[in-house]
């Protein structure tokens, strides 16, 4: 919390539970999602860090590796059984999240129409997500 990635702030909802986190990280400058701030939940499982965090956006975003829904999956291949490593830091998780707002991967996503118009349509994309950007993710950063 005393030293998070850039454009975050990390907070625990409860001093009782530290297993709980939320995030509030600003869109990267030079991307549609600049100007929008996005509140990410992690939560450390039991078996942390034998067992990869659950990471989701609860700020709606329009994004090709997160869920078009109030769950906000995300799809990032560091939070994966098959690559998830004990040695992983919550630190480069958060860093992986932001650097996916700046570099989508659209080559292995939860949102799949989304997905192609970002590839076949960029103008289109970068419209919907600061339509986005403008309805869900204006909220004050913590």
């Amino acid at each position: 919390m005393d030293n998070p990635p850039a454009g975050m702030t990390i907070s625990l909802p409860s001093d009782s539970d530290l297993s709980k986190w939320d995030v509030s990280l600003a869109g990267p400058p030079g991307t549609p999602y600049a100007g929008g701030v996005y509140s990410i939940t992690v939560t450390l499982p039991p078996d942390y860090p034998f067992k990869a965090p659950q990471v989701n956006f609860a700020t709606r975003i329009y994004h090709p590796n997160v869920t078009n829904d109030s769950l906000g999956n995300i799809c990032l291949s560091l939070l994966k059984p098959e690559n998830w490593k004990p040695a992983s830091r919550v630190r480069a998780i958060l860093e992986a999240v932001r650097q996916l707002l700046i570099e989508p991967n659209p080559e292995d996503p939860l949102e799949t129409r989304i997905a192609e118009e970002f590839k076949s349509n960029r103008a289109e994309f970068d419209k919907n997500v600061k339509g986005y950007v403008a309805r869900y993710a204006k909220g004050a950063a913590k």
